[in-house]
């Protein structure tokens, strides 16, 4: 499993998972499960700068080492 999120999209997918985990304290109904669902997923590939979703469609944010 190689990192295919880089830095800025590492911090945006942060600042939004954390924004939408937060949902259950101020939203009603079912989709607060849905915000902290997404969120949690956001946050998880941000620490981990790995995404499923960037390998199936062949992206990669990240800069390549040599």
């Amino acid at each position: 499993m190689s990192a295919n999120v880089g830095t800025m999209d590492r911090v945006i997918r942060l600042i939004a998972g954390v924004a939408l985990a937060s949902m259950p304290y101020w939203v009603q109904g079912p989709w607060r499960w849905v915000g902290l669902a997404v969120g949690a997923v956001l946050i998880l590939t941000a620490l981990v700068r790995f995404c499923p979703a960037y390998k199936l469609f062949g992206l990669n944010t990240c800069p390549l080492k040599h």
